[in-house]
Formats: structure tokens, C-alpha cells, sequence
């Protein structure tokens, strides 16, 4: 006898239950729920997930919360069936076949985003670890293909912490640290408040058991007296609107622990001085009530100064609209009053006006804040669309596509553009890692270098112990790299390669003349400032370039006096030339007209030296100018020193190179950079090919410490991959 009325009370239970699941559904809608609650329930028996809970109670739960959100028959029974994959072969055609292909990619969908995790080592930063938490957010909407899949998740996770807090262990430790700083964050960005509060209290209540019995315990200690002083500022702001004509429903509105101590942290105040413990909500029908109501409760309640906001003639960036006060309520306690339209209230509900703006920190991508206010519009959308594949057609059209997110063998989440390879990847990780990559393995099966990667995918990446890039990688056509950061990397590998070459065949030419001479013991440095370099690394480029003659060579190393130059007058003293306007200073003439290298464009305080002209006085080269090498070298005895003066300030003209991946916007945006630091341009050439633009600037600047600032600005444009002077 006590069996079967075991039998029939849990009977009814499982009918109550399935109610609230079937909850707002049609007919033909619950008897779809039914259908997938049996299969569920038989292919779930005696199944436990990793955390020990039964996965049948888990399913009932995550379908509980997909019916108090209101979400759509597809998405509650996917939530029923959301284990399928773990134990159904061919889980996807089956239930395709059976319960529709929608609910199919829903529960595929949950899979992907299986065994996302926030990975930390015991050395990171607090910065490191909230970087890569939003961009384990990013990835949990990147990889859902329907934003329901999220609702899930969060659905899911919100079960799991409810199912722990009767668990105790050092799990729930780590569960309750990754709901906080991924999944909460995740529930206010897409705007389910429900579940954010519900997260976010759960989670603090693990890992600050302490403070959170503590602020609970001050919320208990004073409930009942709060409960009664609620009560009467409800029926005396009622009585209140109601004598106003005015049609309104107030209520008490709970504050949640975790939102207490998150104000108590941010502004420094003791519990006592938390206006919103005891709050209330007014709900009218139309924006004249609300600040009709506004007025009234500012009539019988003292305000509190500079704690009004009007979230209705400005609304937050995400549309939230509502009116918010604080005033000295009963008995001279503060209390806040929200007061919104029941339109006002459904738009918030629905999460289209969670003000994550408002709560999290700045920096967000301007354009990722832009798609995650498409998907609340799209949320608030759903009950207005009867066919639930143009909603779904609608929300793909907002997809996360610029940017995808893989991870590494060990879990960690890393965001890179769309189109991103292996190389690429290897690159974001660190530098030598990416020039020792010689191949790749995405979810374990080896694939090419040049493979585009996709969202939610792990590599990992097999080097050697020495070695460099290929050249081959920088041929776009061959497509290895499509991140300029990779791009930039490789081609700074090769420079330094060729420089290290180009000084091994100047040490070499060095050596070999001081072996011909009977020097091998003379100071490389200590002959490097004798002919004028400044050390013994510069001595090698310019012999190899070809800079730095045999002779000259030579005679240095004799430690003989070097021949004087043909004309001796112009050498035979060091004075200063007249420093007006070309701020040059001339060894050994005074007065004597000079004029600046059209070739080389020299400024201060670039290492310069004269060329006396035919008829022209005397041309100012940088010594570097290859130019001024190649006619020094055929007339060495019209060489003259000079060095910049100390006179008035004066522009000089300078050439610039730019190289960049072609975009709309690019010419203007360099010319704002160049505007900004007063530079004058007088020349302009650009030529883009495959994506690619090469452009050159003719420009005046004060000296080389301006021009140098100048080019660091243009790298830090977006698409620039250099500029350097020419």
C-alpha cells in the first residue's frame, strides 16, 4: 500500500514538473516535450556526468530554466536531450530523424561548446586571466551558430552550481570561479539578468562562504523590519498614485548578495550605506506616468542628492531606459525607487537592455559591442517571428565572422582573424615558436601549414630545435600567413639574417687586411673610431657595403697620417659657417653657400658630410647616401666635414615609405596622424596591388626626432605593416 502511493505521489510529481516544462507550449508542442522527456529519460538511466550528478536531473533542470526564460519548444527539448552525443551513436541523424533537424544543431551545438575552460597558471596576472576570460565569452557566441546555444550553456552551468551546492569540495571551487568570470559576465552581455544574479550568487557564495553568510546574515537580522518598511512605503506610494490618477503597479525589488558586496567593494561603503537594500519598483503605462510618479515620490519622500539618473530622455548605449532615484524614505531610511513602463520592463527582461556597458570595465571592440547589441535586438525578436528559421536566418547574419578562437593543447583560448593558419597561430604564441614551426595538428590529425583554421579548434604545433621561417611564407599566393603581426615577424627574421651575413663579409675583409698588414693583434674598436665608425660591427657593414676603401684600410692600420686632400685650403682649419636657416655648419669655410641632398634629404641630427659642386657651393649628404658614396669614391678630394648648427629652427624636407594591406580609409588615416603632429606634406605617390598598398611621402619635419615619432604613429595604424624613411 505505501508503494503505490510512493508511485502515485511521484506520479503526480512528474506531472507537476512536466507543466512547468511544457509551460506557455501549444498542444502539439508539449506532446513533441513528452516525446523527448521519455527518450531522454530511458537514455540517461543511471548515467552520471562528471561532477556526479545524475544527467537526468540535469536535463529536467536545464529545461526548467529554458522555460522560465520563455525560449521555444526546440530549444526546451534539446535541453532535455542535451547528453545525447555521449551515449547515441550517430546522435545526429538519429535525433534529425526523430525529433527534427533543429533541435539536432542545437544539441551539436552544446557539443562544440563541451569542455570550454578558463585555463591559468599560478604565475599569471589578474589582467592576463580576465584577458582571456572575454575571450573565452567571445568564443563561447563565436562558435554558436544560434544564440540559443548560449542560452543553454548558461542554462547548464546554472544547474550544475545549483546541483553543487549541496556537494561540498574543491570542485565546486573551480566550477564556481569559471562561472563567475566567464559565464555571469556572458548572461549580462546577452542580457538574462535571471541567470546572471542567480551565477553570480551561487558562485560568491563558494568562494567567499564567509562574506557571503555575513552580508546574508545582515540581510536576515533586518528582513523582517525591511519587509515592513517596504510594505508601507508600497501602500503609501500607491495611495499616493492612485490619488493622482495615476495606474501603477509597485512592488518590492530584491537586491542580490553578490550585487551588495560588488557595491560595497566598488564604492567603498558599509552595508548601512547601500541605498538599494530596501528598493522598489513602479511599473505605469506610458512615459508621462513615469515622471508623474517620479514627481510624487520626490513630494512625499525627500531625494538623496546625485542619485538620479534619466535612463529615458538618455537611454544607455544598450536602449535601457528607466528612471532611477533614491530618496529618504520612512522612519529617515534611504530607499531607491525604479520607475519604468511595463514596455520599458519587458525590453530589460528580456535582457536587450542588460547594461553590461555600464558594469564592465572599457575596452571593448567597438564592433564586437556592436553584434553583441544585434543578438539582444535579435532576442527581443523572437516572440515577434513565427518561423523560427528566419530568426535563425536573421541571427547568422550577426555572426562573430571577423575573428575566430582556437585553442592550445592545454586549453588555452586565443583570438585570431578570420582566415588565420597554423604559422599564424604559432606567431600569436610567441615569436621563436613561429620560426621554428614545421608543421601542425588540428584536433590531432596532421593538416598543412597553410590550412585556414576554424572557431573552437585546438592545434598544436610540431617544431625543431634550431632554424627559421620560410621564404616561402611571405608569397600570398601560397597563403601561410594572413596576419600582418606574422607577416611582420618573418620579414624581420630575414632582415636580421642578411645584416648578420653582410657583417660576417665585412669581419671577414677586415681580417684578411689586417693579416696582409701584420696586425692581427690591433683593437677592432680603437680602429673603428679612428676611421670614424662607432664600433667595430659598423666598421664591418661599411667595409663589406663598400663604404670604407682598401687604402683607407690600410693606412689606418699602418697608424700613418692620411694624405691631405687636394685642395687644402677648405681643410685646413675647423670654424663655423654663418647658421642662418640651414642650421649647417661647414668645417673650414666661412660664408660659403650649401644646399641640402635632394637624394638623401638630410636633417638633424643625421651624421652628414660636403660635397664641394661645380658652381653650385657645397651639396649636404648623409653619410650612409649611396649616392654620396659612389661620388666621394671617384672624387675623394672634394670632400668637405660638416656637422648641424645651433641656429634658427628650420623644416627639412624627408622621403617616407609606408607599407600597408590596402583598405578604404587608409590614406586618410595617415594624413590624420601627420596632421596631428603638424607635419607638412608635399608629396604623396601610392600603388596598390593584391591587397597590398605601397605609398610614399614627401615630408618636412624639424629634425629626425620628429620624423621618427611620426612613423612609430603610422605602424600603430590598423593594416600598417611598416614605414620606415627612405
Amino acid at each position: 500500500m505505501v508503494s503505490v502511493t510512493h508511485s502515485i505521489a511521484q506520479a503526480g510529481a512528474e506531472a507537476a514538473q512536466f507543466d512547468l516544462l511544457a509551460e506557455g507550449l501549444p498542444p502539439d508542442a508539449r506532446e513533441r516535450l513528452a516525446q523527448a522527456a521519455d527518450f531522454a529519460k530511458a537514455l540517461y538511466a543511471g548515467k552520471q556526468l562528471g561532477t556526479g550528478e545524475d544527467a537526468w536531473q540535469h536535463a529536467v533542470g536545464m529545461a526548467l530554466v529554458a522555460a522560465s526564460l520563455k525560449l521555444d519548444p526546440d530549444t526546451r527539448q534539446a535541453a532535455l536531450l542535451f547528453a545525447a552525443s555521449d551515449y547515441l551513436e550517430d546522435a545526429s541523424e538519429k535525433l534529425a530523424a526523430r525529433f527534427g533537424a533543429p533541435v539536432a544543431d542545437l544539441v551539436g551545438g552544446l557539443r562544440r561548446l563541451k569542455g570550454l575552460q578558463l585555463v591559468t597558471g599560478k604565475n599569471e596576472s589578474a589582467q592576463s586571466v580576465k584577458a582571456q576570460a572575454e575571450v573565452l565569452r567571445k568564443m563561447l557566441l563565436s562558435m554558436s551558430e544560434d544564440i540559443r546555444v548560449v542560452l543553454l550553456r548558461l542554462a547548464s552551468r546554472t544547474q550544475t552550481l545549483r546541483h553543487l551546492a549541496d556537494q561540498p569540495g574543491a570542485e565546486r571551487g573551480t566550477v564556481a570561479r569559471e562561472s563567475l568570470d566567464i559565464y555571469a559576465p556572458l548572461a549580462n552581455r546577452i542580457g538574462v539578468w535571471q541567470l546572471k544574479w542567480e551565477l553570480e550568487d551561487l558562485s560568491f557564495r563558494f568562494l567567499e562562504p564567509d562574506t557571503y553568510k555575513r552580508i546574508a546574515r545582515m540581510l536576515d537580522e533586518r528582513r523582517v523590519e525591511r519587509g515592513q518598511f517596504i510594505d508601507e512605503a508600497i501602500a503609501r506610494l500607491q495611495g499616493e498614485l492612485a490619488d493622482a490618477g495615476v495606474k501603477a503597479e509597485v512592488y518590492g525589488r530584491a537586491k542580490h548578495i553578490y550585487s551588495i558586496y560588488s557595491k560595497m567593494r566598488a564604492k567603498r561603503l558599509e552595508f548601512s550605506e547601500v541605498y538599494d537594500v530596501r528598493a522598489l519598483r513602479v511599473l505605469v503605462d506610458d512615459v508621462k506616468d513615469c515622471y508623474t510618479s517620479l514627481g510624487i515620490a520626490h513630494h512625499i519622500w525627500q531625494p538623496i542628492p546625485q542619485e538620479f539618473d534619466d535612463y529615458i530622455s538618455h537611454p544607455k548605449g544598450n536602449n535601457y531606459q528607466s528612471l532611477h532615484t533614491a530618496v529618504i524614505g520612512p522612519g529617515g531610511r534611504a530607499l531607491e525607487v525604479q520607475i519604468r513602463t511595463h514596455e520599458m520592463h519587458r525590453h530589460a527582461e528580456l535582457g536587450v537592455a542588460a547594461h553590461w556597458r555600464y558594469k564592465e570595465s572599457a575596452g571593448q571592440d567597438a564592433r564586437y559591442d556592436d553584434k553583441i547589441a544585434w543578438l539582444r535586438q535579435l532576442l527581443s525578436w523572437r516572440d515577434e517571428i513565427s518561423d523560427s528559421s528566419e530568426w535563425v536566418r536573421q541571427f547568422k547574419r550577426a555572426a562573430l565572422d571577423d575573428t575566430i578562437y582556437v585553442m592550445t593543447p592545454q586549453g588555452r583560448v586565443l583570438d585570431l582573424a578570420s582566415g588565420a593558419t597554423p604559422v599564424d597561430f604559432a606567431y600569436r604564441l610567441h615569436t621563436d615558436l613561429g620560426h621554428r614551426c614545421r608543421g601542425a595538428k588540428v584536433n590531432g590529425a596532421l593538416v598543412p601549414l597553410n590550412t585556414p583554421l576554424q572557431n573552437g579548434q585546438t592545434v598544436e604545433i610540431t617544431t625543431v630545435k634550431q632554424g627559421g621561417p620560410s621564404r616561402d611564407w611571405l608569397n600570398a599566393e601560397l597563403g601561410f600567413l594572413a596576419t600582418s603581426r606574422a607577416r611582420s615577424k618573418v620579414r624581420q627574421w630575414f632582415t636580421s639574417l642578411e645584416e648578420a651575413e653582410t657583417l660576417a663579409q665585412g669581419r671577414a675583409h677586415v681580417t684578411r687586411e689586417m693579416q696582409r698588414e701584420g696586425k692581427t693583434g690591433a683593437n677592432l674598436d680603437e680602429l673603428a673610431h679612428k676611421l670614424g665608425y662607432a664600433n667595430a660591427d659598423a666598421l664591418f657593414l661599411a667595409a663589406a657595403r663598400n663604404d670604407l676603401g682598401q687604402r683607407q684600410l690600410q693606412t689606418a692600420l699602418r697608424g700613418e697620417a692620411e694624405e691631405a686632400p687636394a685642395e687644402p685650403a677648405i681643410l685646413a682649419k675647423r670654424s663655423k659657417a654663418s647658421t642662418s636657416g640651414n642650421r649647417v655648419l661647414i668645417v673650414g669655410v666661412d660664408k660659403l653657400m650649401t644646399q641640402l641632398g635632394r637624394c638623401c634629404k638630410p636633417a638633424p641630427p643625421d651624421a652628414i658630410a660636403g660635397f664641394v659642386t661645380r658652381g653650385k657651393g657645397v651639396s649636404i649628404h648623409r653619410l650612409e647616401c649611396t649616392n654620396f658614396r659612389n661620388i666621394s669614391a671617384r672624387n675623394p678630394q672634394r670632400l668637405i666635414g660638416a656637422e648641424w648648427g645651433e641656429g634658427a629652427d628650420a623644416l627639412y624636407p624627408a622621403d617616407i615609405a609606408v607599407e600597408a594591406q590596402d583598405r578604404q580609409g587608409l590614406l586618410r588615416d595617415i594624413s590624420e596622424v601627420l596632421s596631428r603632429e603638424k607635419i607638412n606634406v608635399t608629396a604623396v605617390r601610392t600603388q596598390s596591388k593584391q591587397g597590398n598598398a605601397r605609398m610614399s611621402f614627401t615630408i618636412e619635419v624639424s629634425g629626425v626626432a620628429q620624423l621618427q615619432r611620426a612613423l612609430k604613429l603610422i605602424e600603430e595604424i590598423g593594416g600598417v605593416e611598416g614605414a620606415r624613411r627612405s
